[in-house]
């Protein structure tokens, strides 16, 4: 064994990192933005699935605790570890597959439309938002990306969301996204998944998840029953709108877990 397999060994991967290495493609050309200490390239590059990577990272911290880790690895000459912001540590064309996970969807579409050019070549985009998923999930339709895996992992106490998607054409993209994101080809029956609830639960999620997903969305439903609750205690006019809404999508959020069960079966 190599020093650099001795150490990718040593590297103790979380349940969610673990379950994002196993998406990275055989020989991809990796880019882990947000690396922290570099623990996912690390276990790439030693484990020898990954000929090339870069550890980004904003905060000069994180940075020198993965420049520690490359380098007591012997992988210098594999993972480049550099300092900035989202995908601009990139140059177009120099990865086909990115990772980005641990931050907000709104804040990782920022990074995503702000990469510009530094995505040609990118195939394969491996996400793990802990909000604003839809957010997320719209961004890659309107950028000819397609889901082809939604997993849902429960980790101390805390259910994160993972999404790998790839690149395609536009036309094909356009075509597989519609049948995607399609109500009527969920199968469940007489409740109607408006697209926006779609975007939110995920569709993949919807067409074939576990009872980590029903956890999920009954604790989502109390989150917003909460808004709702604080809304009507409110006298003002704009407050009882905006209760009347939250209600509304409450409904359909359990209409929707209630067809579940029997959809799965």
């Amino acid at each position: 064994m190599t020093r650099s397999q001795r150490a990718g060994a040593d590297v103790k991967l979380s349940g969610r990192l673990a379950a994002l290495a196993d998406w990275v493609p055989e020989g991809a050309r990796f880019a882990d933005i947000g690396t922290d200490h570099a623990l996912l390239p690390v276990y790439l590059a030693a484990g020898g699935r990954v000929p090339f990577a870069v550890a980004g990272d904003v905060n000069k911290g994180p940075v020198e605790a993965a420049q520690r880790q490359v380098k007591a690895a012997g992988l210098d000459g594999i993972v480049s570890v550099r300092q900035g912001d989202g995908l601009t540590v990139l140059k177009p064309g120099e990865v086909d597959t990115v990772c980005i996970a641990g931050m907000g969807g709104s804040l990782m579409v920022r990074l995503l439309e702000e990469a510009g050019r530094r995505l040609d070549g990118v195939r394969t985009l491996i996400l793990s938002p802990h909000v604003a998923e839809d957010q997320v999930r719209q961004w890659l339709v309107d950028h000819a990306y397609v889901l082809i895996e939604e997993k849902l992992l429960e980790e101390d106490g805390e259910i994160y969301t993972m999404l790998k998607a790839e690149r395609d054409g536009e036309a094909e993209a356009k075509k597989r996204n519609a049948e995607l994101y399609d109500p009527s080809l969920l199968g469940f029956g007489s409740a109607e998944v408006p697209v926006p609830l779609i975007r939110e639960m995920g569709p993949l999620l919807l067409r074939g998840s576990d009872e980590t997903f029903r956890r999920k969305w009954e604790s989502e439903l109390a989150k917003r029953e909460t808004i709702r609750e604080r809304l009507r205690l409110s006298q003002s006019d704009e407050a009882a709108r905006k209760a009347l809404e939250w209600e509304k999508a409450i409904a359909k959020i359990k209409e929707v877990l209630a067809c579940w069960p029997a959809a799965k079966r």
